[in-house]
């Protein structure tokens, strides 16, 4: 499994393009605005696999952020940037 680069916001895995889901909602990108969610992910990170609407396991330190999910692996994001 290949991983987003540091500064994504949703893991990726090898021969797949981001899913479907919202990661800050959970919501289906087709059903409505997610204008807010992009603003919230700007400073947080993802709530929600975008591949399988899980809810991620999210570890925030000064330095950085860790979302987890069991299916599609992890994804890190430095808060130094």
């Amino acid at each position: 499994m290949v991983f987003a680069d540091a500064g994504a916001q949703e893991p990726v895995a090898r021969g797949e393009e981001p899913g479907e889901w919202c990661g800050q909602c959970g919501l289906t990108l087709a059903d409505g605005d997610h204008g807010r969610c992009a603003r919230r992910a700007e400073l947080e990170p993802p709530r929600f696999c975008v591949h399988c609407r899980r809810r991620m396991k999210v570890q925030v330190t000064p330095g950085a952020w860790t979302a987890a999910c069991v299916a599609h692996g992890t994804v890190e994001r430095s808060t130094w940037a």
